[in-house]
């Protein structure tokens, strides 16, 4: 029996009868009691289990914040859903939901408008955060490290508008932070433009954006601001239900260290 599968079995004897002794893990396993210690010992250098001052053991909460994460990712594309449906109505352009995995956005959901010359992204599809309108969107509100490791890695270039410079970048990032939302300024497809506002969760922590995408031109300005503001209503609403309770529009929210 693998190790992965002997944890696995920890953890959900743990989250069953916890708090249990190594020795009563290890015999309603049928499992050695050495093996069973070493596994309780790695899983909590992990996080995912602690002792009681008893001396037994139970699942900390490492695990319940695992399962939120996947959880509100699960929950996004329902929560997006109907506000994307109405903005692809009202603008004729398409709609991305994107949530973010690692260094990558995933789009998770889209509705498609009806104007020709769209970036269709696939369901599924990664896409960087150094360009882009929900990339950079979620890049700028991460933490300084974690934008860091981004700026510091490869920043390769889709068209000819693509940032590639992380001096530039970084200056980009903090102007989305001041105004609270990004432009896609034809960097992934030349032709396409988008506009773009983050989703934050209960640690006003940014996981996920969504994105109005299409051929009409959209820069900083006036004009582009019917657009953020049907994407802060979305935004706003998803974020609050998700647990986020800071101000809003994102504007207010600074990057953390």
């Amino acid at each position: 029996m693998s190790s992965i599968r002997r944890s696995v079995q920890v953890m959900e004897l743990l989250a069953r009868k916890s708090p249990l002794g190594v020795r009563a893990v290890a015999t309603q396993l049928a499992l050695p009691l050495g093996s069973v210690h070493r596994l309780l010992l790695d899983l909590e250098q992990e996080g995912i289990a602690e002792r009681t001052p008893g001396g037994e053991w139970e699942l900390s909460f490492r695990l319940l914040e695992i399962c939120g994460l996947q959880l509100e990712r699960i929950a996004l594309p329902a929560l997006c859903r109907p506000f994307a449906e109405k903005m692809a109505e009202t603008t004729g352009e398409t709609v991305n939901i994107n949530a973010l995995s690692g260094k990558h956005g995933v789009c998770i959901d889209k509705v498609r408008g009806n104007q020709g010359m769209q970036l269709d992204m696939r369901i599924g599809a990664r896409g960087s955060l150094h360009c882009g309108g929900a990339g950079k969107a979620m890049l700028a509100f991460m933490t300084e490290s974690e934008q860091r490791e981004v700026l510091d890695g490869p920043l390769p270039a889709f068209t000819v508008k693509t940032i590639t410079d992380a001096g530039v970048l970084e200056a980009e990032l903090q102007r989305i932070r001041e105004r609270g939302y990004s432009i896609d300024d034809q960097e992934v497809v030349l032709g396409v433009y988008c506009v773009s506002v983050p989703i934050f969760d209960a640690m006003a922590r940014p996981v996920g954006a969504i994105s109005i995408t299409g051929p009409s031109l959209k820069a900083p300005g006036p004009e582009v601001l019917p657009l953020v503001e049907m994407l802060n209503e979305a935004c706003g609403h998803v974020s609050r239900r998700l647990g986020f309770r800071g101000t809003w529009p994102a504007v207010a929210i600074e990057a953390k260290q």
